[in-house]
């Protein structure tokens, strides 16, 4: 009975042992790598056990979002704000390339598709747009740089509809009406095609924008090493793959 009770209790510190061992990671990262930084976070608990809870935040809010909950173990950002974290000594040395998404265009289904064959065609299917609907975040603030670069941005600015995320744009534009075209990072369209959204395709080669992320983990996060095994993975023969498959390209 004493061998058995001893046993027992040496299963037990073993079995407690190995559940203390799975982490649980905060990440904090841009949105439109969302498709892409799932999928790769459901393979890596599936290889490793841990786990990633995922905060998404637009580009622009990452720098406050960081400031008033600095408790992350990870963060996922363009380069530019990976370069002020690390200049403010935020950031742990590993760094790794997630990849880069490009700005496409998206109408509702079943109404007319723009022509965007080249800049002039996007140039002119803006003039002639009903409306137009773009995000505030990167992806919307080069489209609105690119429109006053091609002389149009004040005469499309009264047409035009705003908001934070490319969540609400690609939603606004299922439920708009007459010709209206919406603007946001491919990954993003993506997730909304056959619900309601046609991707008539990425903007011509000549004005496209690709914003490029980056992964890091914090110096201040409470899980070091795995922080850092999950940012080699995402760029990793397992995580990259699945990054591409979102839309989210080398």
């Amino acid at each position: 009975m004493k061998r058995m009770s001893l046993f027992a209790g040496i299963l037990a510190c073993a079995l407690g042992g190995t559940a203390t061992q799975a982490a649980e990671l905060q990440v904090l990262s841009a949105g439109a790598i969302e498709p892409g930084l799932k999928a790769a976070a459901a393979a890596f608990e599936k290889q490793t056990g841990h786990t990633a809870r995922i905060t998404f935040n637009t580009a622009p809010e990452l720098k406050k979002r960081m400031d008033n909950h600095p408790a992350f173990d990870v963060v996922i950002a363009p380069p530019t704000v990976i370069g002020e974290f690390a200049a403010a000594r935020k950031l742990a040395e590993t760094r790794a390339n997630v990849g880069r998404v490009g700005m496409g265009v998206a109408v509702r289904e079943g109404a007319h598709a723009p022509d965007i064959a080249s800049a002039d065609a996007l140039k002119q299917s803006v003039l002639q747009a009903d409306s137009l609907v773009f995000n505030r975040a990167s992806t919307g603030l080069y489209l609105e740089g690119l429109l006053k670069k091609m002389d149009v941005y004040t005469q499309v600015e009264g047409k035009t509809t705003r908001y934070p995320d490319g969540a609400s744009v690609m939603e606004h534009v299922i439920k708009g009406k007459g010709n209206e075209i919406g603007f946001g990072a491919i990954t993003e369209i993506l997730l909304y095609q056959g619900k309601g959204l046609k991707f008539v395709g990425p903007v011509p080669a000549e004005v496209q924008n690709y914003t490029s992320y980056t992964a890091a983990p914090l110096a201040s996060g409470k899980q070091q090493e795995v922080a850092q095994q999950f940012v080699s993975f995402l760029a990793g023969p397992v995580g990259k793959p699945l990054f591409v498959a979102a839309g989210v390209t080398d």
